[in-house]
């Protein structure tokens, strides 16, 4: 089985399981928090760890946060969730770097490509555009930074200063499930709103992160591990 199928089925199966969940109504924000009053105080370094884990399996970044917030609250789930995300990051990373050079190449194709390109060439900068540029596909970036000269120290800073508006943004809007009307969602969704235009700002500025968007974005549509790498695409970058 390929790489890509093998990820592709675990979060399926991960996927059923939630939807299995919600159907027969074990999923509620009651159950759901008390399942992390039942760890205590090491509720948020099991959160931490699931959350990385399911980061390196491409699991949606936003629903991970909004979990955070209702599992520990706005105040508590967001340094959880940047912590999470930054360690799911790093994890991803270093999986592209050391272990998965040729799984990656295969899951992501030309993307990847054009992504390593871009963070080799802008270091810090790259992965913190990327964090902030809205349509800049995370978990992606995290594998194609690992296959780039860019040092592990370096990600990790750019990513968990990029990431942590929306980690906050996203964990409210958790923590605040079923009461939208409350002051920490509207600033949430201003928050949001106001990485989205600085994010289109910077990429209105500077044409290799139009470049880079128009990679994650357009080239996406070919589907990821069509298109061969080449020997010379396989050896840019460290493994």
């Amino acid at each position: 089985m390929s790489a890509r199928r093998r990820l592709a089925t675990l979060a399926a199966a991960l996927l059923a399981a939630v939807v299995l969940l919600a159907l027969s109504g074990s999923l509620s924000v009651d159950r759901v928090r008390g399942w992390a009053d039942g760890y205590g105080a090491a509720g948020p370094l099991v959160f931490v760890a699931l959350s990385a884990s399911l980061t390196v399996i491409f699991f949606p970044g936003p629903l991970l946060a909004g979990a955070s917030g209702l599992l520990f609250g706005t105040a508590v789930g967001t340094p959880v969730s940047l912590v999470a995300a930054t360690l799911g990051a790093s994890l991803a990373f270093c999986l592209g770097r050391w272990w998965a050079h040729d799984a990656v190449e295969e899951i992501a194709g030309p993307r990847t490509r054009a992504l390593r390109a871009w963070v080799g060439r802008k270091g810090f900068l790259a992965v913190l555009y990327a964090r902030i540029a809205p349509g800049m596909p995370y978990n992606v970036v995290n594998y194609a930074a690992g296959l780039t000269p860019v040092r592990l120290a370096t990600f990790a800073a750019a990513t968990a200063i990029g990431a942590a508006p929306r980690a906050f943004a996203y964990t409210a809007l958790g923590g605040q499930l079923g009461s939208f009307s409350s002051w920490q969602t509207v600033v949430a969704a201003s928050v949001l709103a106001a990485m989205a235009v600085i994010g289109l700002g910077l990429a209105a500025r500077d044409p290799e992160i139009r470049g880079a968007l128009g990679a994650a974005v357009l080239r996406g549509g070919s589907g990821p591990g069509r298109g061969s790498s080449s020997r010379d695409d396989r050896s840019a970058g460290p493994r």
